[in-house]
């Protein structure tokens, strides 16, 4: 895709993850790897009013294009970038569920097999740092490397993919995860898990398993 195709599947992206429920406002945000560096949605903005315009290209220094502010959470978008190359796309959001475990400071352990979405046995959760700083960039380049699917203590959900399609796919997967999790949690009852053994048949299954979005 060029350019303008990017930008305009960026905002199509982010207008479907609130269909979806997934974010409130004009909070998220959501990038994809171009060129040296990437474009990411505006600061600020909310999704129904983006233009492709809008969408702004930040290099891998970190510099931005004159005249336009992206994202103010666009260092831990690069810090994935820099983490994982396997990965093309960035989809961050506060959705309900995800931000509700994250505020347990706890990660999503193995309850059920379709936490291996992220490409380990449980969905991490890394430390609190304040949005849009370096030090929230540097816990999120050491937590993508361990998962695709990141929950942010106090904050929200990052997940990182081969393209949108799939981002968008995973963060619905983690958020539906999510909710499981928290409906267990209020039962007050001890929550079964699968093992390390069991966890891994299902991770090496993933590697062909037909449950990713296609290219």
């Amino acid at each position: 895709m060029n350019r303008q195709q990017l930008s305009r599947k960026i905002i199509d992206t982010c207008l479907e993850m609130t269909r979806l429920g997934l974010n409130q406002g004009t909070a998220g945000n959501v990038s994809v790897r171009y060129k040296d560096g990437m474009l990411i949605t505006p600061t600020g903005t909310p999704y129904e009013l983006l233009t492709e315009d809008n969408i702004v290209y930040v290099d891998n220094n970190g510099k931005h294009e004159e005249g336009k502010l992206p994202s103010s959470e666009w260092h831990f978008h690069l810090a994935v970038y820099q983490a994982r190359s396997d990965v093309d796309a960035v989809v961050h959001n506060h959705s309900i569920n995800c931000a509700a475990v994250s505020i347990l400071e706890k990660p999503i352990p193995p309850f059920h097999y379709m936490i291996a979405v992220g490409g380990t046995d449980h969905i991490p959760c890394i430390p609190y740092a304040t949005f849009g700083t370096h030090k929230l960039a540097e816990y999120v380049k050491e937590g993508i490397k361990e998962s695709k699917a990141i929950l942010l203590a106090h904050h929200g959900l990052i997940a990182a993919e081969q393209n949108l399609d799939k981002a968008l796919w995973l963060a619905h997967e983690v958020e539906v995860l999510a909710q499981w999790y928290m409906k267990l949690l209020a039962t007050g009852l001890e929550i079964p898990l699968l093992n390390q053994e069991e966890m891994a048949v299902v991770l090496e299954k993933f590697k062909s398993y037909g449950l990713r979005i296609e290219e």
